[in-house]
């Protein structure tokens, strides 16, 4: 049995816990918030687990093996960073860190105390996504074109971070997972207009053989969308993450160019055949993601989704950031 101690009780910390109490193999030992009304709504749904308002009291505890930081950015370096010394594997909620630097810091920490880190990049986890990673790698969809989404909605406002640094981690860790190839330049434009944050910003990426990646993300949007277009030079696919069935539809249609002798005699025909939904697993992400953060655990395996996959996307981000600030600036990685 796995003694787990949860750190933040907001708006994620309780869907942390539920989870891992629904794991046969794990005990959440202790939760921990700074917060007196957090401590009482823990206590109304979590009965005979220790609450804590101080996290050196929870690090003290010599049963708890693994913590999960799901507590505001600004403290996920410190607290991560005082729990990998202290002993404890360190499931982090995204994005990983501030920056780039803390990242780095934590990988060198985690690897010096043999410790692990898991990112939680929830969307890794879900049968649409696993289903198109099936789908680029058994080449379905043919040489990858472009990777297309759209994630807005209204609210919820932060007001620790901006709307990037809040939705885009969702896309960035996905790309990473599906393209595995290192970004070469990012642009990235927006705008504040309610509480000093960007709340609307649009970022394209760049990657290596011609494979291009757009990402809008809005906390302004009069209605929730999250639909993804990824285009192959076979087939092209449509991911819409709202519906409730056919999540994923794939599309057998595409542009075939034939050159004659000069540059006036090139032909351009399209294909349109079939679509089709392909089934995808129903399963709860969060639910799949920490039974594989416990699993590394025990068979002391590396998850995919680690420190350095973590690193990987905050990179991006932060190239993303300086784009935002220098008005749509080039940013080589």
């Amino acid at each position: 049995m796995l003694e787990v101690g949860v750190i933040g009780y907001g708006y994620w910390g309780p869907n942390i816990v539920r989870n891992f109490q629904g794991l046969g193999n794990v005990h959440v030992a202790a939760i921990c918030d700074k917060s007196s009304a957090a401590l009482r709504r823990a206590s109304s749904v979590n009965h005979g687990v220790k609450l804590l308002d101080n996290t050196a009291d929870l690090f003290s505890m010599p049963d708890i093996e693994a913590v999960a930081v799901v507590s505001p950015v600004w403290t996920h370096f410190e607290v991560a960073k005082e729990a990998l010394e202290r002993g404890k594997h360190v499931f982090v909620e995204k994005p990983f860190t501030r920056t780039v630097a803390e990242a780095e810091q934590l990988i060198e920490i985690a690897e010096k105390n043999h410790r692990k880190i898991m990112v939680d990049h929830t969307f890794l986890f879900t049968g649409a996504v696993r289903k198109i990673r099936q789908l680029i790698d058994d080449g379905t969809l043919g040489t990858l074109y472009y990777y297309d989404s759209m994630r807005v909605n209204l609210g919820l406002f932060q007001h620790d971070v901006n709307v990037v640094w809040d939705l885009a981690p969702h896309d960035l860790s996905i790309l990473d997972y599906l393209i595995r190839k290192n970004p070469e330049a990012i642009i990235a434009t927006g705008e504040r207009h309610l509480n000093g944050l960007e709340d609307i910003a649009f970022i394209t990426i760049y990657f290596p053989d011609n494979v291009i990646a757009h990402v809008n993300v809005n906390w302004l949007s009069p209605v929730k969308v999250r639909t993804t277009l990824i285009g192959g030079e076979k087939r092209m696919l449509v991911w819409n993450d709202l519906e409730a069935d056919e999540k994923i539809k794939i599309y057998d249609k595409g542009v075939q160019v034939k050159s004659g002798q000069g540059v006036y005699d090139l032909l351009v025909s399209y294909r349109s055949g079939d679509m089709w939904a392909p089934k995808v697993d129903q399963c709860e992400a969060l639910r799949s993601e920490l039974s594989y953060f416990v699993d590394c655990i025990n068979s002391d395996q590396k998850p995919f989704n680690d420190g350095e996959a973590g690193l990987r996307v905050i990179r991006m981000l932060e190239a993303a950031e300086i784009s935002l600030k220098a008005k749509g600036k080039v940013v080589h990685l």
